[in-house]
């Protein structure tokens, strides 16, 4: 085992919500990279999930312009797949966005409608691009906010079935065999999407994914009455849980990003039910991983690494690491979210005890 202090890659984060354009109150691009810097991260991956939505080039302008001026990391746009990132109606114009951002994501909303997915593949591979899937059914969801498991018997929740994830990653897998569109699932959380996404690699098709640290330290048998316990996906089962760690094993699951997703105190205190999906992830991801899954044995700490700084490297076409960070690995604290540098403090790990700690 590793121990001691360490120098390596600094960290890739594919999937963050930085909130500017629009929703400053929740994080600024200025706050949200700061965070990220402390954290050991040199590159992020930011949704589109904004206002104005970057949907062409002049909303795109907006957003770049913030991130010249306040970036502290160097920060990759995602653009939407359909205008207003909507999830249906109009595709953006991929061929005009595609030299100017990451990829194409309608991060928090799949797209519903079969032959508009199957024109946007079409589209993307044209442009040499790639596109970052949130899959969900909506049909499928029925008012639900929490796993349709235990939890939510027990306590007279509604659920969200885990079908709603699966099925969409089903379907948009057999669009890539028919386009050989690049495509990132984002945020898996259920035993199906792994073995789905596992045939997927085995008939060699352009198809990589990632899951979130609280999916693979937490399930619905831990949840409690806070909004901070409330996320989209939303925590699965035991067995989901198992099942992701299995596929983090055996390099089914590409990539551990954060889906750091912050939100205003206000929007997060509102129980279960009511409060806003998504939790931050930035600034206790590696000590997490590196504490309950290196330090217990279940992975070796060079997966970690592949997972967290070089994989998503390749798949986003970064080329070789240019950036080190120096982490002591032996730090032992506990996670304090009053003292994250991110505006959003809702994460159900605060309190934890954990080990490795990012030199500043």
């Amino acid at each position: 085992m590793y121990s001691g202090i360490v120098r390596i890659p600094a960290f890739v984060d594919m999937h963050v919500h930085l909130r500017e354009p629009g929703y400053g109150y929740k994080e600024t691009i200025f706050s949200g990279t700061r965070a990220a810097q402390k954290a050991g991260y040199s590159d992020l991956f930011t949704m589109p999930n904004l206002n104005p939505v970057p949907d062409s080039l002049p909303h795109l302008k907006e957003q770049l312009d913030i991130i010249a001026r306040d970036a502290a990391v160097r920060v990759h746009p995602y653009a939407s797949i359909t205008v207003g990132q909507k999830g249906g109606g109009e595709l953006v114009n991929f061929a005009a966005l595609a030299p100017c951002v990451a990829g194409f994501s309608d991060d928090g909303k799949g797209v519903q409608d079969e032959g508009l997915m199957r024109e946007a593949m079409v589209r993307c591979k044209a442009a040499d691009s790639i596109i970052v899937a949130h899959c969900e059914v909506d049909s499928l969801l029925h008012g639900g906010y929490i796993h349709d498991g235990v939890y939510a018997r027990e306590h007279h929740h509604r659920g969200i079935s885990s079908e709603s994830e699966w099925r969409e990653i089903e379907r948009d897998i057999r669009l890539v065999e028919e386009t050989g569109c690049r495509f990132h699932v984002c945020h898996i959380s259920t035993r199906e999407s792994v073995e789905l996404i596992r045939q997927a690699k085995r008939k060699g098709l352009p198809v990589t994914c990632e899951t979130a640290p609280h999916y693979l330290l937490l399930c619905d048998e831990d949840l409690r009455e806070d909004g901070c316990w409330k996320m989209n996906p939303p925590l699965r089962s035991r067995a989901d849980k198992d099942a992701l760690i299995e596929g983090v094993r055996d390099g089914t699951v590409d990539v551990i990003a954060t889906d750091h997703a912050p939100h205003a105190a206000e929007e997060k205190n509102k129980g279960l039910e009511k409060s806003a999906f998504g939790i931050v992830g930035l600034e206790t991801a590696f000590p997490l991983l590196y504490t309950y899954l290196v330090r217990k044995g279940v992975i070796s700490f060079d997966r970690l690494i592949e997972m967290m700084s070089l994989r998503p490297r390749e798949i986003m076409r970064l080329g070789d690491p240019k950036d080190f960070i120096t982490v002591e690995l032996d730090a032992r604290y506990t996670i304090d979210s009053s003292l994250f540098l991110s505006k959003g403090k809702a994460t159900p790990f605060d309190g934890w005890e954990v080990f490795g700690k990012v030199e500043s």
